[in-house]
């Protein structure tokens, strides 16, 4: 699956200039954002949710396999399983002042995944779908932890979705401003925004150096890169 081709419910509609048809781009995408939002419908009304996740392009599931988790306990668990649910994952990657209110904007890239949620109950392809979450925000930190417990394991719930449906969009560059608005000379242009990290900052328990795993993982936020290429669109 090369190729990003929506179905009728993730086609986009307005914006099309800004779509992504490229899967791979998807792909790098989703490696590189940190935080969904998972929207499911809990009775009678709709629940969105931030929550962390993990991607398993070989995974089981058509296009690959998209994992979110959370409590046993949690009201939305029920209203997620066995059913459509949208994943939603977005960066903001600027701010666009327009010369107009109408131009103003966001750079941004957003994905969009619709898919059957399953509950993952396999032992192997749980502890694949937990380990994928956990370096998904760290690198390399689920092999330096303990075993899960079966407490834990039993509090805790897996979802796999299908990237299989999915649609993305992205924004860059400066406003797309009317040509009368610029002749008048209002001053347009964006403000880049960039994810940064800190130093890592221990637990007062601690007792060493900061883990190669977590030094790094902050290194690698912490440059500022350089602005995305414009895109006027």
């Amino acid at each position: 699956m090369d190729s990003l081709s929506p179905t009728p419910r993730t086609t986009i509609t307005r914006g099309r200039n800004r779509a992504v048809a490229d899967r791979v781009r998807l792909h790098a995408f989703l490696q590189e954002a940190l935080l969904a939002h998972l929207g499911v419908v809990v009775g009678d009304h709709p629940v969105v949710l931030p929550t962390a996740f993990g991607v398993d392009l070989d995974g089981p599931d058509a296009g690959g396999s998209l994992y979110l988790h959370g409590s046993v306990a949690a009201g939305w668990l029920a209203g997620a399983l066995d059913r459509d649910i949208c994943v939603t994952i977005t960066e903001l990657d600027g701010l666009v002042a327009g010369r107009s209110a109408f131009h103003h904007s966001m750079n941004y890239r957003s994905a969009v995944v619709i898919g059957r949620a399953r509950r993952v109950g396999d032992p192997d392809e749980r502890d694949r779908a937990l380990a994928a979450i956990v370096d998904h925000m760290i690198p390399g930190r689920w092999l330096t932890l303990r075993p899960s417990t079966r407490r834990e394991l039993a509090a805790t719930a897996v979802l796999a979705v299908p990237l299989a449906e999915a649609s993305m969009k992205e924004r860059a560059g400066g406003p797309v401003d009317e040509p009368d608005d610029v002749a008048a000379g209002v001053w347009g242009g964006h403000i880049p925004l960039t994810l940064v990290a800190g130093a890592p900052i221990p637990d007062e328990d601690c007792e060493g150096p900061v883990p190669a795993d977590v030094a790094e993982r902050a290194a690698a936020l912490r440059p500022v890169s350089a602005p995305r290429a414009a895109q006027r669109r």
